[in-house]
């Protein structure tokens, strides 16, 4: 089946050129025909050069890249990119690891599949489309994924009610498309052990861009009393625990969240009393709380997701920032971190800055933290690099 051709403007093929991922709808000068949404087309330059193929859609993204080469996009092209990750997580001792069955498979344009996310818990893959195009391609992805991983995966659920562009309108499901009778909820990162509710929880189910980050704060921990704010499942709160943390006190405004930092807890450190759990408002928690804490995670969810509403989350990191730096202990550490892709890192250090200058502390950055390696950023897509992270120590 032959696919119909977009043409840009003039010169508004060299992002595509430099092999940015995204065609704008303002770079389009004309369509052959109408597709529809999700259908994949033909990319040509002013002068009817081809350039590219990829997933049409409404929006100011008009078109994700799929290649930049003249080729089918079927099944064997969908394997062919997921050996290609999956070679990549084998090689980071990531997959098919006895210490480690959780991790990032698939992370959109950094593994050349714009669109889609795939993480893996043990026997199932969850995967999550952020296009109409891979929303449409579901069946055949979920084959070509278990036809890739063989006996690695028994289950693949997916889940893209709340990540499809609205506009769309494309009525998705959370179902499994695969299995679902094996399907097993416990994850293990690093050989500790986490409860998954992939099906009503956030995200996936769990948060696997901060295991390395997670890994860093077990080393700070120890003889430290910790203070998780958003910790949703609790994964910063065992790795301060086996750190030796003094004590840990997780905090989340979700009732559910802070009953699964519960079992997490007890599922790694049964009968251990050095942990204590809040439903709270974080900001209400901060502004109330006393001087007892040496080790704060301020790890809240996407201020931002959209550039319009930039200046209010700027606002936000910067007031949840100077609380903490007003209320820790001298000497204490704090691990501050920015999920927003719309926040940039100047953007974000700036805010912090500004938080630090109001609390009138000594303050020097430790480390600067990013996404691990299984949420890589294609080089020529610099809007993948969304988590942002600072270690600061608080004179």
């Amino acid at each position: 089946m032959s696919c119909k051709k977009v043409y840009l403007n003039t010169k508004k093929e060299e992002s595509l050129k430099r092999f940015h991922p995204w065609v704008f709808s303002g770079a389009i000068h004309h369509i052959d025909g109408t597709p529809e949404e999700g259908e994949i087309v033909e990319i040509y330059d002013s002068k009817k050069n081809f350039l590219a193929v990829g997933h049409c859609q409404i929006g100011s993204i008009a078109i994700r890249i799929l290649s930049f080469e003249d080729e089918t996009i079927d099944k064997p092209f969908w394997k062919k990119r997921f050996e290609v990750a999956y070679e990549l997580r084998k090689q980071l001792r990531l997959a098919e690891n006895p210490h480690n069955n959780t991790y990032r498979l698939v992370h959109g344009e950094g593994d050349l599949l714009p669109g889609l996310i795939v993480d893996i818990y043990g026997n199932t893959a969850v995967m999550q489309a952020h296009s109409p195009g891979m929303h449409l391609s579901r069946n055949e992805l979920a084959e070509a994924l278990k036809e890739t991983l063989g006996d690695a995966i028994e289950n693949v659920y997916y889940k893209s009610e709340d990540t499809l562009p609205y506009k769309a309108d494309l009525g998705a499901e959370n179902s499994y498309l695969i299995g679902g009778e094996t399907a097993s909820s416990l994850a293990i990162e690093n050989d500790l052990k986490f409860h998954v509710d992939w099906v009503k929880g956030q995200k996936t189910g769990f948060f696997v861009d901060q295991r390395d980050n997670r890994s860093l704060l077990e080393r700070y921990s120890k003889g430290k009393s910790v203070l998780n704010m958003f910790g949703y499942t609790g994964g910063f709160s065992c790795y301060a625990m086996r750190g030796g943390a003094r004590l840990v006190h997780s905090v989340d405004s979700s009732a559910k969240a802070i009953a699964l930092t519960n079992e997490n807890i007890a599922l790694n450190f049964p009968d251990d009393t050095r942990h204590q759990s809040f439903a709270d408002d974080a900001f209400k928690y901060l502004e109330q709380m006393g001087d007892q804490y040496d080790l704060i995670i301020l790890d809240p969810p996407a201020f931002a997701k959209h550039r319009n509403v930039l200046r209010n989350a700027l606002q936000g990191y910067r007031k949840l920032n100077a609380v903490a730096f007003e209320k820790i202990k001298p000497g204490g550490i704090i691990f501050t971190f920015s999920c927003s892709q719309v926040v940039t890192k100047n953007d974000f250090r700036l805010a912090v800055f500004s938080a630090a200058a109001q609390s009138g502390r000594k303050v020097k950055i430790l480390q600067q933290l990013t996404q691990p390696a299984d949420h890589p950023i294609n080089i020529y897509h610099p809007e993948g690099e969304y988590l942002k992270g600072l270690i600061l120590s608080v004179e």
